[in-house]
């Protein structure tokens, strides 16, 4: 499973995230190419410190923790279509370079951190090593840049 903080796989994300061009159209979901754009930085600002979600119920981490998990940081795409936290969907129309600009600054100031020794334990999924956070990041990139063919 590649890795937001390998040197490769962060290039090749934000070449990929340079590829994608304002008109482009999802293969899926509701959300503009713009909306994605704002989508992803907010899964860095979790970690950052910069955001929080309300996190579920006692059960309901739980469950996200024994079914969903590892799927966060496994080879196996995730499906078109996953519910995701009310704090991460985005209505409202957004301008897309200011957006991209954003969403690479702080793709880079999270790579920046690839040796940081602890991460803040995430609200729905629990503590995480630094590993596991450098494999979800990627894997929610990879995601959405392929829900917009890039």
């Amino acid at each position: 499973m590649k890795s937001i903080f390998e040197e490769s796989s962060y290039n090749e994300l934000v070449n990929r995230i340079n590829q994608v061009t304002p008109d482009a159209q999802a293969k899926w979901g509701k959300m503009n190419v713009g909306q994605m754009m704002h989508h992803c930085q907010k899964a860095f600002e979790i970690p950052l410190g910069k955001a929080t979600i309300k996190p579920p119920n006692a059960l309901m981490k739980g469950l996200f923790k024994l079914f969903f998990k590892s799927s966060l940081y496994n080879d196996k795409p995730w499906k078109p279509g996953l519910p995701t936290a009310k704090e991460f969907i985005i209505s409202e129309q957004k301008d897309f370079e200011k957006e991209r600009t954003i969403l690479l600054q702080i793709a880079n100031e999270y790579y920046e951190q690839r040796d940081r020794a602890s991460w803040p334990t995430h609200p729905a999924f629990g503590d995480m090593t630094n590993e596991q956070w450098g494999k979800m990041q990627y894997k929610h990139l990879d995601h959405h840049l392929r829900q917009f063919n890039a």
